[in-house]
C-alpha cells in the first residue's frame, strides 16, 4: 500500500500563514461543485478568479463568490498570471495537459483534475516540466478521501481482513436516457466515456491499497442508443503482488452491486452506495459544516465471514483535506496531496485497458 492519504483531523484545521489566490479554470460541474466549494472553504486559500467564457457561468459564480473576478479566456488569466499562486484545471478531458502546461509557464502552481492528461506519455512530460520549473503540479483525487476507501484502508492496515486476494469496486448508474453531454457523445481519444472519467477513480483506488499493476484485461462498450463514448467497462487488474482487482463502471445498471466487496483470506467487507460527500456538494452545502463526511450508521459497511457479519464504523469522508495539502505544498513546501507520479500508472492501466479491449486479449504492462 502507498501512504495514506490524510485522515480527517490529521490536516491543518486552521492556517497561519498567508493567503494564497486560486484561480480556477473551467466553471461547470466540475469547477462549481467539486473545486470552488471546496476551495472556498480551506482557510490560506481565496477563490480569486473562474475562468468561464459563459455569461451563465460567469453570472453564477459572482452570485456564489462576490468579488470574484472572471476571465473570459485562458489567454486573459495568463496575462495576469501574477495576481494568482495556484491554477486549478476543471475542463473537458482534452485540455487538461495544454493547459496545465501553459499555467506551469507562466509560473502558478497547478491542480489539474482527473484525468491528469489523455497519456502517460502526456503525464510524464507536464511532471517533468513541473521538477525543472520548481512548480507544485498535483492531480484531483478526491476518492482518496471518500469515507468507505478511508474505512477500507484502515482495515487493511490493521489486518483485520487477512491477506486480501479480491478486490471488488464498481461505480455504477441507471441512466438509460444519455443526457447528451461531451462525456457521451465525445470519441474516447478525446477523453469522452465512462473509462476516462470514473476510470481514474477505481484505478487510482485499486493501485493504492495493493500496488502497482501487471496485467489487464478490459471489456468496453456503448450500450445506449446514440451514445458514442464507452457507457459500460469491465476491468480485470493483476497487481504484482498477487490480488486481483476487479472493477465496473456502468450508466446502464438497472441493479447497483456493492460499491465493494473485498475478500481476503480472515474476513470480507462490503459496504453499499456512494460517499454522501458529492450529494452535499450537489445540493450546495458547505463542506465546513461540523458534520462533513459524517457516514450515519445505518451506511456502515459490514466485516465477518461465513454467516456472521458486523457494521464497521465509518471514517469520515475528508475532500477538504485535498486542497488543505495544496495549500501546505505551495506554502509551506509540504509534501503533495497526490502525487503525479503516482497517477501516471492509472493512466498506463487505461491506455492498457484499451488496448485490451480492441484485441480482446489479456495486457502485460512494462515492469517498472
Amino acid at each position: 500500500m502507498a501512504d495514506a492519504p490524510t485522515s480527517p483531523g490529521q490536516g491543518s484545521s486552521g492556517h497561519d500563514g498567508p493567503e494564497l489566490h486560486v484561480a480556477l479554470l473551467g466553471y461547470g460541474k466540475g469547477g462549481e461543485v467539486f473545486h470552488a466549494p471546496l476551495i472556498d472553504a480551506v482557510p490560506g486559500l481565496r477563490l480569486s478568479a473562474v475562468v468561464t467564457g459563459s455569461p451563465e457561468r460567469a453570472r453564477a459564480a459572482r452570485e456564489r463568490y462576490p468579488g470574484i473576478t472572471v476571465h473570459p479566456t485562458a489567454a486573459d488569466l495568463w496575462a495576469n498570471a501574477g495576481h494568482y499562486e495556484i491554477a486549478v484545471v476543471s475542463t473537458p478531458n482534452d485540455t487538461h495537459a495544454p493547459l496545465a502546461r501553459a499555467a506551469l509557464e507562466a509560473g502558478m502552481a497547478v491542480v489539474v483534475d482527473k484525468p491528469f492528461a489523455l497519456t502517460a506519455r502526456q503525464a510524464r512530460e507536464l511532471t517533468d516540466l513541473a521538477d525543472e520549473l520548481g512548480h507544485v503540479l498535483t492531480v484531483y483525487q478526491n476518492r482518496r478521501w471518500d469515507a468507505d476507501f478511508l474505512t477500507l484502508w484502515q482495515l487493511i492496515e490493521e489486518g483485520s481482513l487477512g491477506r486480501v486476494h479480491r478486490f471488488e469496486s464498481r461505480f455504477e448508474r441507471w441512466r438509460p436516457v444519455p443526457k447528451g453531454t461531451w462525456r457521451e457523445t465525445g470519441d474516447a481519444d478525446a477523453g469522452a466515456g465512462l473509462l476516462y472519467d470514473l476510470g481514474p477513480h477505481l484505478i487510482d483506488q485499486a493501485v493504492n491499497l495493493f500496488g502497482p499493476v501487471a496485467t489487464v484485461y478490459a471489456e468496453i462498450g456503448a450500450l445506449r442508443p446514440g451514445v458514442r463514448a464507452d457507457d459500460d467497462v469491465f476491468l480485470a487488474l493483476r497487481h504484482v503482488r498477487g490480488t486481483r482487482s476487479h472493477l465496473w463502471m456502468s450508466a446502464l445498471s438497472a441493479r447497483n452491486g456493492p460499491r465493494f466487496r473485498v475478500l481476503g483470506d480472515q474476513a470480507a467487507f462490503t459496504s453499499f452506495g456512494l460517499d454522501g460527500q458529492e450529494a452535499r456538494l450537489t445540493a450546495g452545502e458547505r463542506p465546513d459544516a461540523a458534520d462533513w463526511g459524517v457516514v450515519p450508521e445505518g451506511r456502515w459497511g459490514m466485516l465477518g465471514e461465513g454467516g456472521r457479519s458486523t457494521p464497521v464504523p465509518s471514517a469520515r469522508g475528508a475532500y477538504p483535506e485535498f486542497y488543505a495539502g495544496v495549500r501546505d505544498a505551495v506554502g509551506e513546501g509540504e509534501p503533495l496531496p497526490v502525487d503525479p507520479h503516482e497517477v501516471i500508472h492509472g493512466l498506463e492501466v487505461i491506455e492498457a485497458a484499451r488496448r485490451s479491449a480492441r484485441t480482446a486479449s489479456v495486457v502485460r504492462l512494462p515492469e517498472s
